[in-house]
């Protein structure tokens, strides 16, 4: 007899084993249907997985992630399946399923054009129709290397694993086979909904040293209204897409001549960007930290010293040959050791203990052409980073305080809902990745668990994820395409001291190595950037907009008004600027809107005899006429309390 225990602790008896697929059935015609996937004994499997012993079962379905993916998968393998029956001549690389849909790299020789998705997706809706059993099975690796000997990608894949001692799975479907581990759907006819959405190019394995691939971008739902639902979200979010509207307002734009991933700061983004760092260098010094500024480069020695240069050089520019070269130099991807030198310049006691650096810093990273994307991944970039070098009993309120500065400039700037928190460790099973010892890895990840936990913050754990010399918390966010990155990181160092000599004299009179701790308050500054044109879709709350007034006299005789008015405006540290092209003024109210200025002050022959103002707002329309003190006291209030 076969116990059951399903997710919510009934337990059902079987007399002989059974798959997990006919335990669903047994369950419910209608939860058997809409299986993708199941979990048996925590361990995410295909619906095909046989149940032999006692265990616990959840029956996984397209409401859950791992249901999705297996979903997804199973259309990846059918978007597959049309390629080869189309092209056979397409050579096969990966096809994962994503976030919101799955992609398939091909190997062809002319990209494929909208016209040839919408001749694929023709394909897939039959194969679909005809609902094509899955099949597992495995073979011996001198069988793979046979069948898939025309496959070159596949062959390669082929061989890491049999390296690595895995077995090699396969699904079939009719006429096409992949190497791939599952988990799938039972039958194609299950991909009720699906839209090819793009093909781009991409380098095999995301390096541009490698051949140059043709990706298939698609989704799939269970039902056409939610493909629908999701076509629009979509829609609405090219509309906000800081790579697109944040070029159409010239806050940015770039250059073949200067290169991938080196943006120009036009001059509306330099002065968002300027807002910013003055904000946060005032209020990092408003919290105890010291400003340094170090040099953009250095000697490689000083990267041997830290570990960046054995286990971070493909990701660093490297200036010389040491093969060569007398001395060989590295654009910095990081302050660290650059700062920990200002903290060695003399002697240091535990009365000197916090010591808090803050840094606007240019930092420089070698990202693959493939990753860059926009202001969210590029080459260079500003880093509001920083170092608190503390003793042992002073890490936790360090820690504690760190994490409340960024909170509460989340707050500030409105992002606090959109944010989210990744405890960041080492993977014990890859210790090569890491320096240190494997005992004080476990002990600092558990004393940082015990912080996070007193904070009361909602946080998950991702193993592998931690940097090479110590664990940490990433505060994540995703862009409007759902894509994630790590806005902002806070890491306990229990090493790097020990490996620069940083040392202090306790009160005990001994020598002893501090506690470091990385951290940024607002991340990388034309990230954060990006991040925002695409949150307010260009419309800046007024206290950050380039342009916070914009003056449109009626015609040119009230130029000479709206001159003064300017000064006067700025006067009071409101940025202002006049429209005076010979336009009808709803041209011009509406060009303003177009950019996203917050307000407008209309001036005629009115305002020019009363010295009033009529003011439009960018969100409540008119406001009606006020005196110019009126309105620079109500612009100020909102600018003072950074109002959202």
């Amino acid at each position: 007899m076969i116990t059951i225990t399903l997710k919510d602790g009934v337990k059902r008896e079987y007399e002989q084993p059974l798959s997990a697929y006919e335990a669903a059935k047994s369950i419910g015609a209608g939860l058997a249907k809409a299986a993708c996937a199941a979990k048996i004994n925590d361990e995410v499997c295909d619906l095909r997985a046989m149940i032999a012993a006692d265990c616990t079962l959840d029956i996984l379905t397209f409401d859950t992630p791992e249901g999705r993916w297996a979903f997804r998968h199973t259309a990846v393998h059918v978007l597959a399946q049309a390629v080869k029956r189309l092209c056979p001549e397409a050579k096969f690389a990966i096809g994962p399923a994503i976030e919101d849909g799955f992609y398939y790299d091909f190997d062809i020789e002319k990209p494929f054009t909208p016209e040839d998705l919408e001749k694929i997706e023709a394909e897939m809706k039959k194969i679909v129709k005809d609902d094509i059993k899955l099949e597992q099975f495995e073979l011996s690796f001198e069988d793979a290397s046979k069948q898939f000997a025309d496959e070159p990608y596949k062959i390669e894949l082929i061989k890491e694993l049999h390296e690595k001692g895995e077995n090699l799975l396969f699904y079939k479907q009719d006429d096409f086979t992949d190497l791939c581990g599952g988990p799938h759907l039972m039958s194609t006819g299950g991909i009720k909904a699906f839209k090819l959405l793009s093909s781009t190019g991409a380098y095999w394995r995301g390096s541009e040293k490698n051949k140059m691939l043709c990706r298939v971008y698609g989704t799939a739902f269970p039902k056409a209204l939610m493909i629908e639902e999701h076509l629009a979200k979509i829609e609405e979010a090219k509309k906000r897409d800081h790579n697109k509207l944040g070029r159409e307002l010239e806050l940015f734009t770039t250059s073949e001549h200067i290169g991938q991933g080196l943006p120009v700061l036009m001059p509306k983004g330099a002065k968002i960007i300027q807002i910013l760092q003055r904000f946060i260098e005032d209020l990092e010094e408003s919290k105890g930290y010291q400003l340094t500024k170090t040099p953009s480069f250095a000697k490689s020695d000083l990267y041997k010293i830290s570990g960046h240069y054995e286990r971070y050089w493909d990701k660093m520019f490297i200036v010389g040959d040491e093969e060569k070269d007398r001395e060989v130099f590295a654009l910095r991807p990081m302050t660290c050791p650059f700062q920990f030198q200002a903290y060695m310049n003399r002697a240091r006691s535990y009365r000197d203990l916090p010591i808090r650096y803050n840094e606007t810093a240019t930092l420089f990273r070698n990202e693959a052409s493939g990753e860059m994307h926009g202001l969210i991944r590029i080459r260079q970039f500003t880093l509001a980073e920083g170092h608190i070098v503390c003793a042992p009993e002073q890490v936790e309120k360090e820690f504690l305080d760190a994490v409340d500065l960024a909170r509460h400039i989340f707050k500030v700037l409105g992002l606090e809902d959109d944010v989210y928190y990744r405890f960041s460790k080492w993977d014990e099973n890859n210790r090569d990745k890491y320096i240190g010892d494997p005992e004080m890895w476990e002990k600092t990840q558990d004393f940082m668990r015990v912080i996070l936990d007193k904070m009361g913050i909602n946080y998950y754990e991702a193993d592998g994820e931690a940097a090479f010399y110590g664990p940490k918390l990433d505060i994540q966010i995703k862009n409007v395409y759902g894509k994630e990155d790590t806005l902002i990181t806070i890491q306990i160092d229990f090493q790097l001291a020990e490996r620069f000599g940083m040392v202090y004299v306790d009160s005990d009179g001994e020598k002893k190595h501090p506690i470091i701790i990385h951290r940024s308050s607002i991340g990388c500054y034309e990230r954060t950037l990006a991040l925002l044109i695409e949150k307010y879709a260009g419309a800046f709350p007024l206290w950050l907009a380039p342009e916070q007034v914009r003056i449109l006299p009626i015609a040119d005789r009230h130029n000479e008004f709206c001159e003064s008015l300017v000064k006067t405006l700025k006067i009071h540290s409101i940025r202002a600027d006049i429209d005076s092209r010979s336009e009808k003024v709803g041209f011009k109210i509406r060009e303003a809107q177009l950019q996203k200025i917050p307000y407008m002050l209309v001036i005629g022959d009115s305002e020019v005899e009363t010295g009033q103002v009529s003011v439009r707002s960018r969100k409540e329309g008119d406001l009606g006429v006020m005196s110019v003190d009126a309105l620079c006291d109500k612009l100020n209030i909102e600018i003072i309390e950074k109002t959202i």
